[in-house]
């Protein structure tokens, strides 16, 4: 079994890299003057990284899928997530690396927000393709907390590494808007089968083998995370997943609340309700009418 390193600390995920700690909640470092991780290996972070990769960097695994990161090539991990290591011989780390701890910006106004930036969620296939322009930025920002980490810790220090933290991610997501455009034709290949996936949910044996679907359920069929298919399906529709999984379950209660043959009560299980009050109360809230009155008027 392959060994698992928890990594809590900044300093703990320094040491593994060959580098000094020069602040307890931040690290950023130009990755061609450190060590490599260790092989063969899986990482669990307790706090946040932010990776740019410049050269082809070997193979690493998030999840279920692996990617083989092409020149500039951003990648986001939160607290929390498990990273496999699998690298080649020889290997030598490149590019800029950036991590921190979720305590470094607690108090301040990205703090109240980190829950936002949903790519820190999103699996490593899902990785945002930067242009050299946007590159650029990148670096010029990692650069400016790179020199702020450099300084001694004054009443300022806080602030200025929060505020151009917050000024990095607001780019991150400006350029991930920017992917999800220029993926157009991937991302309508997703919504078509998503709409496929929905209608065979609702008519097959799935709604009573495993209740009411999910958002994580369909994302699964399409090997995307949660978060990332939701931003995806948002950005293309205007309407969120969840969204889209209530309309289609509306749609489907009204085909077959005009079946006089089974009761309401039936219908709702046979619709993945564990209590027929609850879809009476979803229906109304949908239509104005209890489920009993649209039969009625119908």
């Amino acid at each position: 079994m392959e060994q698992l390193i928890k990594l809590e600390k900044i300093s703990q995920y320094n040491a593994l890299k060959g580098i000094e700690t020069q602040h307890p909640l931040i690290s950023i470092y130009d990755n061609s003057t450190t060590k490599a991780l260790p092989n063969h290996c899986r990482l669990h972070f307790g706090f946040y990284a932010i990776f740019l990769k410049e050269i082809h960097c070997g193979e690493l695994k998030y999840g279920r899928n692996s990617y083989d990161y092409d020149e500039g090539t951003l990648v986001f991990f939160g607290p929390g997530q498990v990273v496999e290591i699998n690298n080649e011989e020889n290997y030598q780390p490149t590019g800029w690396a950036l991590i921190f701890h979720p305590d470094l910006v607690k108090g301040t106004a990205l703090g109240k927000q980190m829950s936002q930036y949903s790519f820190f969620s999103y699996e490593s296939h899902e990785a945002l393709h930067l242009s050299a322009k946007e590159q650029q930025i990148i670096k010029d920002l990692f650069g400016k907390l790179e020199y702020e980490v450099g300084q001694a810790i004054d009443k300022h220090t806080k602030s200025i590494i929060a505020n151009t933290l917050e000024l990095l991610l607001n780019y991150c997501v400006r350029f991930y808007d920017r992917q999800f455009i220029t993926r157009e034709n991937i991302n309508t290949d997703i919504l078509s089968k998503f709409e496929h996936f929905l209608h065979d949910y609702f008519h097959s044996k799935s709604t009573v083998e495993l209740g009411l679907p999910s958002v994580s359920y369909f994302a699964n069929c399409l090997n995307l995370s949660p978060k990332y298919f939701g931003d995806l399906i948002k950005k293309e529709t205007g309407k969120t997943a969840q969204e889209h999984i209530h309309l289609k379950l509306i749609d489907v209660a009204k085909e077959r609340i005009f079946d006089t043959d089974k009761s309401v009560s039936q219908i709702a299980f046979d619709l993945g309700f564990k209590y027929p009050q609850h879809f009476n109360r979803m229906f109304k809230k949908s239509t104005g009418f209890t489920p009993n009155e649209y039969r009625m008027l119908n």
